[in-house]
């Protein structure tokens, strides 16, 4: 019942994109050498890499295109491993440029709150001076009660 409730609240939030991440994936997307990063890194993430290469190797293997202990093969896939990892390693920095994004704007988010927590307790401050004042200026005052004027 109660993970019922907290599914559906959670529903009703709102899907709309972080505007400093849109920006941020705007200004990445102007440079060519980072978009052609970006869909290499997307294509050797996915599962068509894997097919791929188990069809590749199968077929390297099964039709005999070179001899064990296949040299040529190992020197492409180290080639290939080489590259993959700097692709890696981008994709990293990637996911490490976004994170400083949004831990930036948390921080003035904070700032910003934490400016407004000190009006709002001037704000308290004052108002309880005020509450002060109000009560001792009515207790300094005399009362008019009933029995006083019968």
């Amino acid at each position: 019942m109660e993970q019922s409730a907290v599914l559906e609240r959670l529903s009703n939030l709102s899907h709309e994109p972080n505007p400093v991440l849109m920006k941020h994936a705007e200004k990445r997307a102007q440079s060519v050498q980072n978009r052609i990063a970006d869909q290499i890194t997307t294509f050797a993430g996915s599962m068509w890499f894997v097919y791929i290469h188990i069809i590749w190797f199968g077929c390297w293997i099964g039709l005999g295109v070179e001899k064990y202990p296949y040299g040529l093969l190992t020197m492409i896939v180290s080639l290939e491993a080489i590259f993959l990892s700097t692709f890696v390693m981008i994709s990293q920095n990637r996911a490490d440029a976004k994170r400083q994004v949004i831990a930036d704007q948390q921080w003035q988010t904070v700032k910003e709150e934490d400016k407004q927590n000190e009006q709002l307790l001037d704000l308290s401050r004052q108002i309880l001076e005020l509450t002060k004042a109000i009560h001792a200026s009515t207790r300094a005052r005399p009362q008019d009660t009933p029995s006083a004027t019968s």
